[in-house]
Formats: C-alpha cells, sequence, structure tokens
C-alpha cells in the first residue's frame, strides 16, 4: 500500500468520525436517518467535483467526505433539504472564499453558522452526546490520535486548557460547586469541536505563535459568546470570527503552509527555539 496514503492525516479521520457516526446511531441514538447522511455525503462529493473542475484541479473527496461527516454529526433539520443546502454551502465556500491560497473558513464551521444565521429549518446538537464521561474519554483519545497525526495536537490542548481555565474560574467566582465546569467539560460536543473542528490544519495558522493566539482567542470568545450573549451555539461563532483574524496573525507570524501529511511542528519549533538561545549564550572558542 502506498505509505504516502496512510501518512494523510484525513484517512484516519474519516474512519474515526464514520466509527462515532455509528456509534452514535446504535448507542446515542442520533436523530438523523441514514439516507439524511448519504444525501449530506453526495452533495459535498458533487460540489467537490464541481469546484474541482472548475479551477481544474484533480478532486479530492477525502476534505469533502470529512465535511460531510462534521455537518452529520452536528447538524440537525426535519427535512433533508437544509442539510443538503448545508454541504453545498460548505464546499462552495472552500473554492469561493479564499485567501492567500488557501479557503478562510472551515468549510462545516461556515455552512453551520450561515444556517443558523439565515434560517430556521436546521439548528446544531450539543445536547445530543449527552455528558458521559467514557464517552468524552472516547472522543478525546480519538482526537489526540488525529490531530497528532495532522500536527495539530497544540491545538486542542490550548483551546481546552483556556476553556477549562475560564469554566473553573467562572465557578470559583460565583461559588459554585468545581463539579459544574467538570461536567460542562464532559461534553462530547464541545471535545468534538476541539479535536475535529477547530484544528483543521487548513484553517488554522501555520505558525505556532499564530496558532495558539489563534486558539486561545476562539476559547475566550466562545466563553463570552455562550456565558455572557448566553449563545448555544458560541463555539461555532467563535470559530468564525477567528479564521476572519487569521489572516492578520498568520501575517504577524509566517510560517511554510501546511500541507497533508506534514508531521508535526512543534517540536521543531522548540528546537529551533532553544538552539538560538545555545547560540546567544555560547561562548566563542578560545
Amino acid at each position: 500500500m502506498n505509505r504516502g496514503f496512510l501518512r494523510d492525516p484525513r484517512i484516519y479521520q474519516i474512519l474515526m468520525l464514520s466509527g462515532l457516526l455509528v456509534l452514535g446511531w446504535l448507542a446515542r441514538a442520533f436523530e438523523i436517518s441514514p439516507s439524511h447522511a448519504i444525501a449530506i455525503l453526495v452533495t459535498a462529493c458533487a460540489m467537490q467535483w464541481l469546484g474541482s473542475v472548475m479551477i481544474a484541479t484533480r478532486p479530492d473527496f477525502k476534505s469533502a467526505t470529512i465535511t460531510a461527516l462534521s455537518l452529520t454529526l452536528l447538524l440537525r433539520a426535519d427535512t433533508v433539504w437544509p442539510l443538503i443546502a448545508a454541504a453545498a454551502i460548505a464546499i462552495g465556500s472552500k473554492f469561493t472564499l479564499r485567501l492567500g491560497g488557501k479557503h478562510i473558513f472551515n468549510p462545516a464551521n461556515f455552512a453551520i453558522v450561515t444556517m443558523v444565521l439565515m434560517s430556521n429549518a436546521a439548528w446544531t446538537t450539543p445536547g445530543q452526546w449527552g455528558t458521559a464521561i467514557w464517552l468524552a474519554a472516547l472522543l478525546a483519545g480519538i482526537g489526540f490520535f488525529i490531530t497528532y497525526r495532522a500536527a495539530r495536537l497544540d491545538v486542542p490542548i490550548i483551546f481546552m486548557g483556556t476553556y477549562a481555565a475560564l469554566l473553573f474560574g467562572r465557578a470559583i467566582w460565583l461559588g459554585d460547586p468545581l463539579a459544574i465546569p467538570l461536567l460542562r467539560l464532559e461534553n462530547g460536543a464541545l471535545i468534538l469541536f476541539a479535536f475535529f473542528m477547530i484544528s483543521d490544519p487548513k484553517t488554522t495558522p501555520d505558525g505556532f505563535i499564530a496558532r495558539c493566539i489563534f486558539t486561545s482567542g476562539a476559547a475566550l470568545l466562545a466563553y463570552i459568546l455562550t456565558f455572557h450573549f448566553y449563545l448555544t451555539d458560541g463555539l461555532f461563532f467563535s470559530l468564525a470570527i477567528m479564521t476572519v483574524i487569521r489572516p492578520v496573525l498568520e501575517w504577524l507570524d509566517p510560517a511554510p503552509k501546511y500541507q497533508w501529511g506534514d508531521q508535526i511542528d512543534i517540536q521543531n519549533f522548540i528546537k529551533r527555539r532553544f538552539s538560538k538561545k545555545l547560540a546567544v549564550h555560547q561562548l566563542p572558542a578560545e
């Protein structure tokens, strides 16, 4: 088998998201039918093919499949048409809303925000995952593997760490028991967002410092929108806002553009910084 194929983290993400979908159908009773899931997948792949034809490139259906699975896991509607529209908007945004050779928004996130803002026919389902600790641990374990393969393990760690600090700080300020923020952190939708949406390598900054600012900023915005503006979809809106700001962060912290299969770069970042410090403090040879 092609080793380059196995290095592509999208293959593992497709397998893991598909497994989560099947688990949801079997154990969590997701309110979405297989026919609706198929409609989302077919629409996403059709839009990917159309967009590739228009710009004369070979269609790559792996990213479209991931977007379709993300929408299937997070978005709901009474009829199939809003879901088809969401899939078309998601993939269409990849080809139309671009800057610096990359798409601006996470496709699934953009579609969710658009449908929630523009229509009452679709909504997100943060409560469907519940707060079972075994499910949270399963999602986190899978997410650690996927984000490590995609060289973006730092993103969910920073996001969850910042968000957890804000939740615990709020509980201490209000005098709430610490079991409340712990319960919020066990929410499956939050973990799914942290490990499978905000960590998308193509819509996070390429530079490590810019990525830290991007991720912690998203966590802060999610907290403000959720607990001060009472938006149940605050997570998704926070990411949409930060992706608009992302080009500025990338300008301030330039780095080579990510390609699928790139190895994790935080080690290289630390090595570069450490070697610079050694060079500064090293005494000249006599």
